[in-house]
């Protein structure tokens, strides 16, 4: 073997891994509540974005009658007992959990029972909402025009209200919230009046007699939904800027500045509805 063979045999061996003067390692591993409850939070929206719902109607009613605490999202991982703010929001909606305990769960036919429930339930209280607010209108006595586009408007509109919070809260993008809101106003738009002018139509029609409606001030209303429609869309797409991020949350200023504008522009559109209804502005 030549030198330059032993050279390299020699710093072989040097590189091979010996037994030093400590055989034995001990490993000692401790939890991280921090990341304990990051992993928890992250398991719990997957689970609730992929399994919606209960196994069993004992289940949504022990959900319904029981006091749980809001979800913190600065919480250490330990378990948060009920507020007291959270009991005063149980008792007051401890009717409509109890109510809504009663829908079909989600494994009952493949979930199309809750589907179909649900919706029955929903559109039953939005028809008693509109007729209280409708009620309520006439009691003060205002007009119809307006009680439709004030009480009746809002009343009816609660349950989307809800519908995109909770899509807002949970779903990493704008779409499914923004989304709710244009759906619900196409459904309330093309079925909504389209299904009750044809019931009304073909009802007249088999009387024999035409079916009428005089204009109103729809014209104005409509014009004014439009151009405060199209002045919300230009915030959305300004909002789509890299110093914002989107047309949801973003910095706190442009959250409240947007949530202003877009309050104000409800307000305005009561504003000028009513005064267009009692005549104080000309209409067309």
């Amino acid at each position: 073997m030549t030198s330059d063979e032993e050279e390299a045999r020699r710093i072989a061996e040097m590189g091979k891994p010996v037994l030093g003067e400590h055989s034995k390692l001990e490993v000692i591993i401790e939890e991280s509540y921090e990341f304990k409850s990051t992993v928890d939070k992250l398991i719990k929206k997957t689970n609730l974005a992929l399994v919606v719902g209960t196994n069993s109607w004992r289940d949504q009613f022990m959900e319904a009658i029981t006091v749980s605490a809001d979800e913190d999202e600065e919480d250490t991982g330990e378990e948060r007992l009920p507020s007291c703010f959270d009991y005063v929001m149980h008792f007051l909606t401890v009717f409509w959990k109890v109510l809504f305990a009663c829908v079909p769960p989600t494994d009952y036919l493949n979930g199309w029972a809750c589907f179909i429930v649900s919706i029955v339930i929903i559109g039953l209280l939005t028809a008693v909402i509109g007729d209280l607010a409708s009620h309520f209108g006439c009691t003060i006595g205002l007009k119809d025009s307006v009680t439709a586009v004030v009480f009746v408007a809002l009343g009816t509109s609660v349950p989307d209200t809800f519908a995109s919070k909770v899509s807002a809260v949970q779903d990493t993008y704008a779409d499914a919230s923004i989304g709710n809101v244009t759906g619900s106003n196409a459904v309330n738009v093309f079925l909504g009046i389209g299904l009750a002018w044809s019931v009304a139509a073909i009802y007249w029609h088999m009387k024999g007699k035409p079916f009428v409606v005089e204009a109103g001030s729809l014209a104005f209303s409509v014009t004014l939904f439009t151009i405060f429609a199209f002045l919300a869309i230009s915030v959305l797409l300004y909002r789509r800027r890299a110093h914002i991020g989107g047309e949801l949350g973003g910095p706190r200023g442009h959250r409240l500045a947007t949530s202003a504008f877009l309050f104000g522009l409800w307000l305005l559109y009561i504003l000028f509805s009513s005064l267009e209804a009692y005549c104080h502005i000309e209409g067309f």
